[in-house]
């Protein structure tokens, strides 16, 4: 977890976008322990390899929202506004990812006959942690970007992410 971090970090040129982009991650991580634990699945070595693939498609989520709302905001929208257009644009992306990859693991968890019992402990985390995953991280991740946002400009000043400033010099008239 660490070391994803750093890397968004360094992606980001933050500290706090990939904190705001993490937060999903223990979100979906309920959701895979509850979906595990009502499946009567156990945390073994391919449930872990699920929990490693749900963190790389969860963050996917997070990185959508805030990437597209720092980038409307170096355009010039008001914070409110490019976290709102980022989030109703991102969210066709978002859905068809998490739909295709629940219904991609769909038949894993409900998989029966020799080796099922590998294949469902991975189909149950995607399925579970993913699905919850999603639905908390649609409003957690454009909150916590907009609280953080807040109060990065209060701390760091009020023009925290500003327009670029054009290149153009202003005409003036030539003294006559």
């Amino acid at each position: 977890m660490v070391f994803i971090y750093l890397v968004l970090s360094a992606q980001f040129e933050s500290f706090a976008d990939p904190f705001v982009i993490m937060l999903s991650v223990p979100l979906s991580l309920a959701g895979a322990l509850f979906a595990l634990w009502q499946s009567g699945g156990t945390l073994n070595i391919y449930s872990q390899i699920g929990l490693i693939t749900l963190v790389g498609l969860i963050t996917k989520h997070g990185i959508l929202i805030v990437e597209f709302a720092n980038q409307l905001q170096e355009r010039g929208e008001d914070l409110f506004d490019a976290v709102r257009h980022a989030a109703v644009l991102r969210l066709r992306p978002i859905l068809m990812t998490t739909g295709a990859m629940v219904l991609g693991a769909a038949p894993l968890a409900m998989s029966r006959g020799a080796g099922a019992e590998s294949r469902i402990q991975i189909g149950w985390v995607i399925v579970g942690g993913l699905t919850f995953g999603t639905l908390l991280t649609l409003y957690v991740v454009p909150t916590m970007y907009t609280l953080m946002e807040q109060a990065l400009g209060k701390w760091l000043g009020s023009h925290h992410r500003e327009a670029p400033a054009s290149d153009a010099k202003p005409q003036t008239p030539a003294a006559e």
